[in-house]
């Protein structure tokens, strides 16, 4: 089977499916909207969630363990957040089947349940019912805790990585004696989100908050990091929560405070998930398919000899034996490709992958004492002497992450926008993409129509907005942000 894939400028969505597929991320899984995540694939997402798991538990946080399953009236409880996800919620109305009697299963009418059950689209209220019994007092807060998880939204549109029906996560759940308090966890994750985003997968992002039509149900104010794809569509990379007090309110969570008052608690919620591994498909990949930051490639070295009997593989073994123990000993992540098969064949397959370098060694290299290293991120090739391998292959793990970071922030460059009409909004909606920066007047009415007509939404409102002397782009008053729009995934 061929593994060559759709040009990006022929189509970009069959450009993506088919990285996806063919460098063995992820495949479709049995149920509509399912996906089965590869060992390739999960090996990225270990990597990520490696990562962050580490940043949070060096800021305190810990790791629990919360059901899937979460009783319906637990969602009636908070108004806006059922509403927010009445329309993606799986239900579970009765426990078995039973035989009908004709080789088939039907679902026996006997094991319905006496209350519905939902499976978890996110789990803030269930863990709010759990917090109500271990929340009494000023000593029990702060409560730091994140758990890694799947959840369920039951998409009409799905997109492997991307927006599919089941996917993996984190969610952190926090719990606070004071609102500045859980204003700074806030901040503090949408750093670590930044961080985790810029300095591991090479994916520049903006921060900011989003409007009151795109925040997450049931929060005060949702801060996120927002990155723009290959093809000038915007990516929600990662959100962070400031819930207030709203579901503390919900499930009655007080605690007693060193006056003895008793006090509700202020929340916070915030997630990554596995659409991370998509969003770095799109920064980085070309027309040959991945190009992976080395921060998080399973594999950050490929090794492929080139040989043709035995006797020139022993050889190939005894040469390359020491330096590649060198080089694991140092943290670098090699996979040696010994298999069957003509060079080039191997070659596309690991560009494929994104694999970011390439050490091929042949018989003639053996002789002059060298290898022949080549960058997935640029296709440079050069020769490098035996002795200078161990040094030289870190060198050019952090030269491959700079410059994919720098590649993908000139992007974002090129295609960020700032317009002062709705005509030239509108003209770069169409026929450009990418970020628009200008005035919105922060009404509702206006958001709406400018979606309704474009399909643009904002996607941030950022920190460094500028809004002295801006306008509102459609109903010419004066701005009360600088938004930045953009068609989404």
């Amino acid at each position: 089977m061929s593994k060559s894939v759709t040009p990006q400028s022929e189509n970009y969505n069959t450009w993506y499916t088919d990285v996806v597929t063919k460098a063995d991320l992820a495949d479709y899984g049995p149920v509509k909207g399912t996906m089965v995540v590869k060992p390739y694939g999960f090996a990225m997402w270990d990597l990520i969630k490696e990562t962050f798991d580490k940043m949070i538990k060096d800021t305190g946080h810990v790791n629990a363990y919360f059901p899937l399953f979460i009783p319906k009236s637990f969602l009636a409880k908070e108004a806006e957040h059922v509403e927010g996800f009445a329309k993606e919620c799986a239900v579970v109305t009765h426990t078995r089947l039973k035989s009908d009697g004709k080789n088939g299963l039907v679902v026996d009418p006997d094991s319905k349940l006496e209350e519905e059950v939902i499976v978890r689209p996110t789990s803030e209220t269930l863990i709010w019912s759990m917090y109500k019994k271990w929340i009494q007092s000023y000593r029990d807060l702060p409560l730091l805790i994140n758990q890694w998880a799947n959840v369920v939204r039951w998409e009409m549109r799905t997109r492997l990585f991307l927006r599919t029906t089941e996917f993996l996560w984190q969610e952190g759940h926090t719990a606070h004696a004071k609102a500045e308090e859980a204003e700074e966890e806030t901040l503090l994750i949408l750093e670590l989100y930044r961080k985790l985003a810029e300095d591991y997968l090479a994916m520049p992002v903006l921060t900011g908050f989003k409007s009151e039509s795109e925040k997450f149900a049931g929060a005060d104010k949702t801060y996120c990091i927002e990155a723009l794809m290959g093809d000038r569509r915007a990516l929600q990379a990662g959100t962070s929560h400031n819930l207030g007090q709203n579901f503390a309110k919900a499930f009655d969570v007080t605690f007693q405070t060193k006056e003895n008052k008793e006090e509700l608690v202020y929340a916070t919620s915030w997630g990554i998930s596995t659409r991370l591994v998509g969003g770095v498909i799109m920064t980085h990949g070309d027309d040959k398919g991945l190009r992976l930051p080395p921060r998080i490639a399973p594999y950050q070295v490929v090794v492929v000899p080139i040989f043709k009997n035995g006797e020139s593989q022993e050889i190939l073994i005894k040469y390359l034996e020491p330096i590649l123990l060198k080089l694991k000993n140092k943290g670098v992540r090699v996979h040696e490709d010994w298999r069957k098969g003509s060079p080039g064949f191997k070659f596309n397959e690991w560009e494929m992958k994104g694999v970011p370098i390439r050490l091929e060694v042949g018989p003639k290299d053996i002789e002059k004492l060298q290898v022949v290293i080549a960058r997935r991120d640029t296709g440079e090739k050069q020769f490098v002497k035996k002795e200078d391998i161990v040094n030289r292959i870190p060198e050019l793990l952090d030269s491959i992450q700079k410059t994919l970071f720098e590649q993908a922030k000139e992007f974002r460059k090129n295609n960020t926008h700032s317009v002062s009409t709705y005509t030239q909004f509108k003209d770069v909606i169409k026929n450009k993409g990418g970020f628009i920066r200008c005035g919105w007047d922060g009404t509702s009415e206006t958001e709406r129509t400018i979606k309704n007509e474009t399909k643009a939404t904002i996607r941030v409102i950022p920190f460094d907005e500028k809004i002295e002397g801006l306008d509102c782009i459609f109903s010419g008053k004066p701005a009360k942000h600088e938004a930045i729009f953009a068609k989404a995934y």
